[in-house]
């Protein structure tokens, strides 16, 4: 019996070959869509839950608020760790990773610069799950100067990776032996490495210097809530003394939660957005329903077709039961082609979607079996429920009325199909007015005045400490090229999300304030400031001319000023800090500078302090403004001048509005994605619109011709047909508008400076709409009103 109901659906499919091509095609869209995004979301979850102790291994923040302010941090002080460990029973094991194990390599007649290496101890391998393929893991860190490598950097130095172990080579001039070879770090971890180190001899720190990250390794995984618990006695014994009064807390972040929830200061990488997993996978699945309502809706618009052809079935003995299963099993089919076709899709586009997202799917991403069955099951399940409505409508028809043809009140069944296809374009609009709002808001960020000229200046770090010794020859024969327009000096590149702060006490004219206030501090040099063209405010720049100007005078910025409540902050001397002795440091502020952003504008300008390096060591970070002209010159001149103070180091340069860019990238890429997505449930919605104008056109093709008869024109007849579903669009603009404001007005409270919504940004989506559903619509109305009324007539 099934057997002959699929001869039957697959007759059926082939015999109305718009409408098999309408659903199946729009099917196979939406089914695709949605398993790319399934990839990805899946993938995004995926972090970090390779370590097989995942569930017990948790990341130790740290947040304290107080008058002057407040911090939010990932990292936390090297004591942290051992007191940790020592103090509760429920750590099993703890450990400390410092991000800060970068340098150069030299083996033999190899030399490299790698900075993606960490310092960390020996207990990272009872917490983390690294494979060793050489070396052992209860001891490879165990001793000072020691370090283990991953599988590609090994091979980069030694060429094959077993011949790595025990070898000797240098970083930074120190004699370091590679005990151990792991492989590569998964690319779903929330950071990787290209190499371990132990700590150096005698390694310690203060409680108050934050500076690198502690995880710890709990015997069971609500023991967190414990150590939560315990903050303060945790604070009063090791921090007070060091931060004074405040309002504390630790927080333990579970290792799965950290790539997706966590947004502190100072990220060990760079990580995701919960929120974008939750809008895709709401997107692919709205995608799904989309397609899912065409079927349902040009289904149960086929009706008056097939309502002959079920009372002749009831006639001869088939139940109800029976014409719901004919139904199901059409539906199924349907799906199940859909979903092949949809396999080749996501096969064809898939190096696409990588390219745009930055992952490295496949389609088998959960394995080929899980896949197959996962494709079956969902072929079934979608085939039954979007089937499940036609399949009730269609075999309840009365077996007399069917017999005659006719449909009876068709009422209810239409305002269905009129809810369906108001929904579907619900969606679209909000899709559509989200679509214009990100991209106002990235145009925005991109194009923002940053405080400063970010064009045509390039940075770069200078790795050899004997180079930032000779910061002044440098400059000198830079500036040589009249190409080379200025030269400047910082401690940090900006625009990297990375600039350094600390507690700094602003108590005026050297006196001690009680609330002491988080503050970003810049080392500079006297031509930083005209090489990013930033304007003072008040006050002068650093001069080389004025000896004071070294370590006893400080600039600050608009937004310290506007907090500490000063009229004038030029000649105030402010305490900035405590030498090694304990003498108090007083500074005096010699300038204000104009605010600009250092961070992307997901952050607001935080008050700042630049003071001039201490020693050469700090000019490390060199700003170059260059002319627009003949540029690929001028960066070789850069290159030749580098290296003729670092022979073994190649400059590697970047360019300042590109740092600026690389933060937004994840919202470029969410954008993208999220474009391309609405283009299709836009596509699919048509797909559904033209199907439902073209059995409107098939129902009505007498009326047509009668009203072609008598002197209707072609726009008459266009109207006809178009009007009910235009209609059905403004009301879907109507209520899709606040649903779209309220979405991105989530989204934007992301970024400390944003773009106001506009009301035009929606009624442009929803006029948008109209346009592309009428052309849908028109389309098929202007072939139905031209036909020749003649045929129509005499046809039966």
């Amino acid at each position: 019996m099934l057997k002959n109901y699929l001869k039957i659906a697959w007759r059926n499919l082939i015999k109305h070959k718009v409408f098999s091509f309408i659903n199946v095609g729009g099917l196979a869209i939406g089914v695709a869509a949605f398993w790319l995004i399934s990839l990805y979301v899946a993938d995004e979850w995926s972090f970090d839950r390779y370590n097989t102790k995942a569930d017990r291994i948790f990341r130790v923040a740290q947040h304290g608020a107080w008058n002057g302010g407040k911090f939010n941090l990932a990292v936390t002080s090297p004591p942290y760790a051992p007191a940790l460990k020592n103090d509760y029973p429920e750590v099993e094991d703890a450990v400390r990773i410092d991000a800060e194990g970068g340098g150069k390599i030299i083996y033999g007649d190899k030399q490299m610069n790698e900075g993606n290496m960490f310092f960390t101890d020996n207990a990272v391998f009872n917490i983390f799950t690294f494979h060793f393929l050489y070396g052992d893991a209860e001891s490879a860190l165990a001793k000072p100067q020691t370090i283990v490598l991953t599988k590609t950097l090994a091979i980069k130095l030694f060429g094959d990776a077993e011949n790595a172990l025990n070898k000797t080579i240098q970083i930074e001039n120190t004699p370091t032996s590679v005990t151990g070879v792991i492989d590569d770090v998964p690319v779903n971890s929330h950071f990787t490495f290209q190499a371990l180190r132990s700590f150096p001899t005698g390694f310690t720190g203060k409680w108050g210097n934050s500076n690198l990250y502690t995880y710890v390794l709990l015997k069971d995984h609500d023991d967190y809530k414990k150590i939560e618990a315990n903050s303060d006695v945790f604070f009063n014994k090791y921090i007070k003394g060091d931060l004074g009064k405040m309002t504390f807390r630790i927080e333990l972040q579970p290792l799965t939660d950290i790539h997706l929830k966590s947004n502190l200061d100072y990220e060990i990488g760079s990580n995701g957005n919960i929120t974008y997993v939750y809008v895709f996978s709401v997107v692919a699945l709205l995608i799904l329903v989309i397609a899912v309502i065409n079927y349902v809706n040009l289904t149960t618009a086929r009706s008056s077709v097939r309502v002959k052809e079920i009372g002749v079935r009831k006639v001869i003995g088939s139940g109800k039961t029976q014409l719901m299963v004919m139904f199901f099993a059409e539906s199924v089919l349907l799906t199940v082609i859909a979903t092949l076709l949809a396999g080749v899709l996501i096969q064809f586009v898939l190096p696409y979607f990588n390219q745009l997202s930055g992952k490295n799917l496949v389609l088998t991403q959960f394995g080929l079996t899980k896949t197959i069955i996962a494709f079956v099951v969902f072929s079934f399940t979608a085939g039954m429920l979007s089937g499940l409505y036609p399949a009730l409508f269609l075999s309840g028809f009365k077996t007399i009325s069917a017999m005659k043809g006719q449909l009876g009140s068709q009422a209810s069944t239409i305002l269905f199909r009129k809810s369906l296809v108001v929904f579907q374009f619900v969606i679209t609009i909000v899709m559509i007015a989200g679509s214009c709002i990100i991209y106002q808001q990235l145009n925005f960020v991109m194009n923002k005045d940053l405080g400063f000229n970010k064009a045509q200046v390039l940075t770069f770090h200078i790795h050899d400490k004997s180079a930032r010794t000779k910061i002044a020859a440098i400059k000198s024969q830079l500036l040589q090229n009249p190409a080379v327009e200025s030269v400047g000096i910082a401690g940090n590149p900006i625009g990297n999300n990375d600039i350094g702060g600390g507690d700094f006490n602003l108590g005026a004219d050297g006196k001690v304030n009680q609330d002491s206030k988080i503050v970003e501090n810049l080392v500079i040099d006297e031509d930083f400031i005209p090489t990013l063209q930033i304007k003072m405010d008040q006050g002068r720049n650093f001069s080389p001319t004025m000896a004071t100007d070294q370590k006893q005078s400080i600039l600050v910025n608009q937004t310290l000023v506007k907090e500490m409540g000063w009229k004038d902050a030029v000649g105030k001397a402010v305490r900035t800090g405590v030498d090694e002795k304990g003498n108090i440091i007083t500074q005096t502020i010699i300038g204000v500078v104009k605010d600009f952003n250092t961070y992307s504008l997901q952050h607001k300008v935080s008050p700042m302090v630049l003071e001039m390096p201490a020693q050469a060591n700090d000019e490390d970070n060199m700003y170059v403004r260059i002319a627009k002209n003949n540029i690929p010159a001028t960066l070789n001149y850069i290159s030749k001048v580098y290296g003729r103070f670092d022979i073994e180091s190649k400059v590697e340069y970047h360019f300042l509005d590109q740092n600026f860019a690389k933060q937004y990238q994840s919202e470029q890429k969410q954008g993208s994605i999220l474009f391309i997505f609405t283009v299709l449930a836009i596509g699919i919605a048509c797909l559904g619109l033209f199907g439902l104008v073209t059995f409107t056109a098939e129902q009505r093709v007498k009326e047509i011709g009668i009203r072609k008869v008598l002197g209707a024109s072609v726009t008459s007849i266009v109207g006809l047909l178009s009007k009910d579903l235009m209609k059905l669009v403004l009301v879907a603009t109507v209520i899709a508008s606040p649903l779209a404001w309220y979405g991105m007005s989530k989204w934007l409270q992301s970024f400390a400076y944003r773009v106001d919504i506009q009301w035009w940004v929606f009624a442009i989506a929803g006029i948008a709409a109209v346009l592309i559903a009428f052309v849908t619509v028109s389309s098929q109305s202007v072939r139905a009103a031209t036909a020749n009324p003649a045929k129509s007539l005499k046809s039966e």
